[in-house]
């Protein structure tokens, strides 16, 4: 009797919590939000809009697409075309494409929002501003993280804010502007034949995003939404066929380059992971970090092999912002917060000592500030390394073989951010908190050019190159 007496308790806590559930009011921006942009957006967003859909834009989130009929019918999810392609039948849906279903509890969030009149309470600072037809319009220079030549020196990927654009590598004027969802833009980098750019970015705080661009036709193939915040440091495998980012949420993570599936996931950092580069035969990928360490992993395990630098107590003297592999050699060019570019090793050769640091060949003398990139040259012959210390800039090129100072590059007016020798290593672009892009001779130094990486407002930008 006892028993009996408790069920009945159970089912009427059971029924009241169904009813609390059906009560409750859902939001879109809170609750539904969330789930488009992690299973949707990708595909359905201005620059790539599948089935004619897009689902960043709350109008035509509601309209529909190439279908004719009514994504969403407020108060009526039964005659919602949404809903009927993401409830599935014999375990399968139509949307999300290629992909598994939503569980049912997404579904039924979404369900229960439109029920309750499909409401929009986006926060207006939250709403989307630009799209490939609405690029942005830039008053003043944005500051600049990125810039990357394409292998053939043809053109500058170069970042802006919510946008890469693509100048003609002499300054000559903008041949593509790349319109994504990610308000910010921490790096953009060619494929190694030079068909694709893969960019990393997001929305401080609210979204990571990895963008893969077509760099002919300039459309977007797909928009993979990873973690909740932006992420960094994106690079190739030497066969293309994988890239790698480092993630605000301290993981890092490969992706298949052609589909964009995650596969490897690794969270062995204590803080942000910055920047990224395979071996030269693509099984082994390192990242740097925001914790003053380089890691070392197995790719086709996802298995965390080692620390590449001291792992000695008070020997790491702040965090490390960039990595750049040899380009014949499994040595890795690194630069951060103590302002010395160093090589190390990739792999170790004998057992780790406490103490040691004993992948390290070489550190370069110091620059001042902190090191925000590093590159070698095509060659290997020169190291460049780019600075910032109280609102100034520097980069300095160093003798690969002996770590000499060879010369200071002229003409930086602050910070400097990134950097990128030309294919045939004759000059070094550098991009930073001006807003300007600067070519510079690697032989004596001297500035070659610099030009605004954006339109602004009343300038007449050419893309002619006339």
């Amino acid at each position: 009797m006892p028993s009996k007496l408790f069920v009945v308790p159970c089912l009427l806590l059971f029924a009241a919590t169904l009813a609390a559930e059906e009560d409750r009011a859902v939001s879109y921006y809170r609750d539904v939000r969330p789930i488009l942009q992690a299973n949707c957006q990708g595909c359905h967003q201005p620059a790539k809009q599948g089935g004619e859909y897009v689902m960043t834009d709350f109008a035509k989130l509601i309209a529909g697409g190439e279908s004719g009929d009514a994504a969403i019918v407020p108060g009526k999810p039964d005659e919602s075309y949404l809903v009927s392609v993401i409830t599935p039948t014999d375990g399968e849906a139509e949307m999300p494409k290629g992909k598994p279903p939503l569980s049912e509890t997404d579904r039924k969030t979404i369900n229960l929002w439109i029920s309750q009149g499909a409401k929009d309470d986006t926060p207006a600072s939250a709403r989307p501003l630009f799209d490939q037809d609405h690029p942005p319009v830039y008053e003043l220079p944005p500051v600049l993280t990125s810039v990357e030549y394409s292998p053939d020196g043809s053109l500058l990927a170069v970042s802006g804010y919510h946008e890469v654009l693509l100048h003609k590598a002499d300054g000559s004027g903008i041949a593509k502007r790349l319109v994504g969802m990610s308000e910010r833009i921490e790096s953009a980098r060619f494929s190694p034949n030079g068909e694709k750019l893969v960019v990393a970015g997001g929305s401080p705080g609210r979204l990571g995003e990895l963008q893969m661009w077509d760099v002919a036709s300039g459309q977007l193939d797909y928009s993979v939404p990873v973690s909740y915040d932006t992420i960094y440091g994106g690079s190739w495998s030497p066969d293309g066929k994988q890239v790698a980012v480092g993630c605000g949420d301290n993981t890092v993570r490969v992706f298949n380059a052609d589909t964009g599936e995650q596969v490897l996931f690794n969270g062995a950092h204590e803080d942000w992971a910055l920047d990224t580069t395979f071996s030269k035969d693509g099984s082994h990928l390192v990242s740097v970090s925001r914790d003053m360490t380089m890691k070392l992993y197995e790719v086709k395990t996802e298995r965390f092999i080692d620390n590449i630098t001291s792992i000695t107590p008070g020997a790491l003297k702040g965090g490390i912002a960039a990595v750049m592999r040899h380009p014949t050699e499994d040595q890795l060019l690194i630069g951060g917060a103590d302002g010395v570019p160093k090589i190390y090793k990739m792999f170790r050769e004998k057992d780790r000592k406490i103490g040691d640091d004993f992948n390290l060949i070489r550190a370069f003398p110091a620059l001042p500030g902190r090191l925000y990139d590093v590159a070698f040259s095509p060659d290997a012959a020169l190291v460049a390394a780019c600075s910032s210390d109280d609102q100034k800039g520097a980069i300095r090129l160093f003798q690969t073989a002996d770590g000499k100072q060879l010369r200071e590059l002229l003409g930086q007016k602050g910070p400097v951010y990134s950097i990128a020798f030309s294919p045939d290593g004759k000059q070094l672009a550098s991009v930073g908190f001006d807003g300007v892009v600067r070519i510079n001779q690697v032989e004596d130094g001297s500035l070659v050019h610099e030009f605004s990486a954006v339109p602004l407002t009343g300038q007449t930008v050419s893309t002619s190159g006339k």
